[in-house]
């Protein structure tokens, strides 16, 4: 028989029907949706650490975005947001939606975002960069925060302000100056490390946070702690802790001290 008119010529086997069970895949404990900019070069990878639990999926859309960072490119993204939620495993039940900027969540507005998302997941519990970070530092039991940011000095007094305004104190800031998310993302981790020891070091800070989705910190923030002897955290890093909280989580994790302790009533 010619190949050309039959195309099992060779299979010995075809089992159309096999048995097959289900459960409840990856996410059996927890699915976490992220919201993430498209040019992020270091979400997936910090959050993918985070969200390294048995139980837990993390699913992610990405949100068109320009790589130049002010706050006309930063409060753009609103128009986005509904859109790339709705993406996440539509028709599925998520427990947390994330919005992965820490800056544009400030421009925009945190409860904003929160809107935004609902508009596609409505009722489903939402965390932002920003928002996170108030909640870590209810956690910590930290008022006067030293704040790292690779972003120009407009942004980075509008985020002094905005934590300020949200009653904490932001006595030491310090930035890198880089407008630019692409080379943000290869801002070495020496250089964070070097820079939130200078800033965390200053005696009237209770803690270091480290702004922004595409800077790194996950590998190196307990070895931080443990020479300042204060709590560090960053975007991503608290954004990942406050996710898995808000999605019932509680497993500690070996990322420093905030990944041990749970939301503050």
């Amino acid at each position: 028989m010619d190949q050309a008119t039959n195309g099992s010529l060779g299979l010995r086997i075809n089992k159309h029907h096999m048995a097959y069970d289900l459960d409840e895949g990856v996410g059996s404990r927890a699915r976490i949706g992220m919201v993430t900019l498209a040019t992020d070069h270091t979400i997936e990878h910090e959050l993918g650490q985070a969200f390294d639990v048995p139980g837990v999926g993390y699913y992610g859309a990405r949100l068109f975005n320009e790589s130049h960072i002010d706050e006309k490119t930063l409060g753009a993204m609103a128009a986005s947001i509904t859109a790339t939620a709705d993406l996440i495993l539509p028709g599925n039940d998520i427990d947390v939606v994330g919005y992965g900027c820490t800056a544009a969540s400030m421009v925009i507005g945190e409860e904003e975002v929160g809107r935004l998302i609902n508009l596609a997941r409505p009722g489903v519990p939402y965390s932002t960069p920003i928002t996170a970070m108030q909640a870590a530092m209810k956690a910590f039991g930290a008022q006067r925060v030293a704040i790292l940011t690779p972003y120009h000095d407009s942004v980075n007094q509008g985020i002094r302000n905005y934590v300020i305004n949200r009653g904490f104190d932001v006595p030491v800031l310090g930035s890198f100056n880089e407008q630019n998310d692409d080379n943000v993302a290869r801002i070495t981790l020496d250089s964070v490390k070097k820079a939130a020891l200078e800033l965390g070091r200053e005696s009237d800070v209770d803690a270091v946070f480290v702004s922004c989705t595409n800077v790194r910190l996950f590998d190196v923030v307990e070895e931080l702690e443990q020479e300042l002897g204060k709590p560090v955290t960053s975007s991503n890093h608290a954004l990942g802790w406050h996710c898995l909280r808000l999605a019932g989580i509680q497993d500690k994790r070996p990322f420093g001290s905030l990944y041990s302790l749970d939301i503050a009533k």
